[in-house]
């Protein structure tokens, strides 16, 4: 399948309606992630990557299924992509919780990734609360490989976050 468009705020909140309607919850991650947290839009996104709860991933991959998606990468259990031309992609990041919330990523070389707890938190697209994952996660997440252009533009704006004071904090920047 050649998908030709670019995941644009409309579709990323049609994503999250059709998850929500059937009972998975999803934090956004990456490039949506990062400009969520910020606050808004500062680059085009070819994909939308959703954090999930691992047991929900076949009815999320069902509700994707009924806007048009369909699987186009499959490293289960690792990520699942998915496509539909004219829409976009959605690539899933499955997530086993444990007892203490922290959720874990199997890995492609039999390792895992951890998602401590506190990394789940909340931003804006387009006006409108989503859940989403953490600066300091995502910085964790754009460590360890050579970044592209769009990596290097959202490390930026990460940087920029990680900088500021926190509510309350008397500091000034």
């Amino acid at each position: 399948m050649v998908v030709t468009a670019h995941m644009d705020a409309d579709e990323v909140h049609a994503v999250l309606a059709a998850l929500t309607d059937a009972g998975c919850r999803a934090w956004i991650g990456g490039g949506w992630g990062v400009d969520a947290l910020v606050g808004h839009q500062t680059r085009t996104h070819r994909d939308l990557d959703l954090a999930i709860a691992a047991e929900q991933e076949a009815a999320a991959l069902s509700a994707l299924g009924r806007l048009g998606y369909v699987v186009e990468t499959d490293w289960r259990p690792v990520r699942v992509e998915v496509a539909a031309d004219g829409r976009g992609r959605v690539d899933l990041h499955p997530l086993t919780f444990d007892e203490a919330g922290d959720g874990h990523q199997a890995g492609l070389d039999g390792g895992s990734f951890r998602w401590p707890k506190g990394c789940f938190t909340t931003g804006t697209i387009a006006g409108r609360r989503v859940d989403c994952i953490s600066v300091n996660q995502q910085l964790l997440f754009h460590s360890g490989y050579e970044p592209r252009d769009v990596d290097r533009a959202d490390l930026a704006w990460l940087h920029r976050l990680a900088a500021r004071p926190a509510p309350g904090d008397e500091r000034r920047p």
